[in-house]
């Protein structure tokens, strides 16, 4: 796959290619070169974004068989790492954080050297612990980085890439057709950037909520129509009452409304998702930037026989053939310069707590990252 990150750069990328046979040797020299301690950004309590602690003795991940230690240089911050330092989303404690990351193989197992991944390889994935020097990933997580390709970039792809597609792929469990209408709230934000595009490839209408400080995000992304919204006083988020969006929505769509909501919003949002969902369609909430959602009565949803879904990533790439083929819609569709990515800002993993802070005030209009 070639892709176009920008005019200056193009990459030439294979995702079942780079098979290249290891030295046994230099594999025993890596493994026996990894320090017994690194830096990492852990949590021991749940709590707020201070929760979470850069350590410099925590231990090195054991490599366990199908499994390669990537030395980290960028780590990815998503709101789902938030929820798991708030514990809105249990983990056994304590834990790294974060579960996106790029950098470059320290050391191979067997059964993955057998796979033709070798030390020096430039890889991207999606595991638990990257807020951290060194990672153990499954063979099969690993996404190769061509050279040439920025590992920030990369790293950008895999969480909010990988979740913009299914959301826009596979989610709506095809209640949604090319030429119908969707409403995606927060465009100026991350995911929702990736998903308003990938929503225009697949040939949705789209309808977009964006903040007036995001607005110019939002226009830039082909939406076809765009609602701006206030912002809550003090921060960067959408004041989701500030605008008739149920109302508007249904000007849009001739009193219809829409085939697909893509919400990450949460609790701010939910009665303007459902409110503006059309008959049989279906409400995606994969998000809690607001708050989580609160229960609702099922029957909630009869007026218009909608449905919800409440998914998650890791349920759409179990198989690593679909882990490949996202990756290579996702990277196709930049090759073709009909996505674009955005890194806002990297954070050095000293101040990780800033990073979150960062993120959850709503700041952010890209990928935010951490420098490992």
């Amino acid at each position: 796959v070639c892709f176009h990150l920008s005019e200056k750069v193009v990459i030439m990328l294979s995702f079942t290619s780079c098979r290249i046979a290891p030295s046994v040797g230099i594999l025993r020299r890596a493994f026996s070169s990894l320090p017994d301690t690194m830096k990492a950004a852990v949590v021991r309590e749940v709590g707020d974004a201070d929760a979470l602690k850069v350590e410099n003795d925590f231990p090195v991940p054991k490599m366990g068989a199908g499994q390669v230690i990537v030395k980290n240089e960028f780590a990815g911050i998503n709101f789902i790492d938030t929820y798991h330092r708030k514990g809105l989303y249990a983990r056994d404690l304590p834990f790294v954080g974060g579960q996106e990351g790029g950098g470059t193989v320290a050391a191979v197992s067997d059964e993955a050297a057998a796979q033709g991944i070798k030390v020096g390889d430039r890889v991207a994935y999606s595991v638990f612990g990257s807020y951290a020097e060194y990672t153990a990933v499954p063979a099969g997580k690993l996404l190769p980085v061509p050279e040439g390709l920025g590992l920030d970039v990369a790293t950008s792809c895999v969480v909010q890439g990988m979740t913009a597609h299914y959301l826009t792929s596979s989610a709506h469990a095809d209640l949604i057709k090319e030429g119908e209408w969707c409403l995606i709230h927060g465009v100026g934000g991350g995911t929702c950037q990736w998903a308003a595009q990938m929503a225009k490839i697949r040939g949705y209408k789209v309808i977009g909520t964006v903040s007036k400080g995001k607005e110019s995000i939002g226009q830039s992304l082909g939406c076809d129509e765009l609602i701006v919204c206030d912002e809550v006083p003090g921060t960067s988020y959408e004041d989701y009452e500030s605008v008739d969006i149920v109302g508007r929505v249904m000007d849009v769509t001739g009193g219809e409304g829409v085939k697909c909501v893509i919400d990450g919003i949460g609790k701010s949002t939910v009665d303007i998702s459902i409110d503006s969902l059309a008959r049989r369609g279906i409400f995606i909430s994969f998000g809690n930037a607001s708050g989580a959602v609160p229960a609702f009565p099922v029957l909630r949803l009869i007026g218009k026989s909608a449905y919800v879904t409440r998914p998650k990533l890791l349920d759409y790439t179990v198989k690593r053939d679909e882990l490949v083929w996202r990756a290579d819609e996702i990277f196709g569709w930049l090759k073709d310069g009909k996505l674009n990515v955005a890194v806002d800002t990297t954070f050095p993993l000293d101040d990780a707590a800033e990073g979150h802070k960062y993120l959850e005030a709503g700041k952010s209009k890209g990928k935010v990252l951490y420098k490992i």
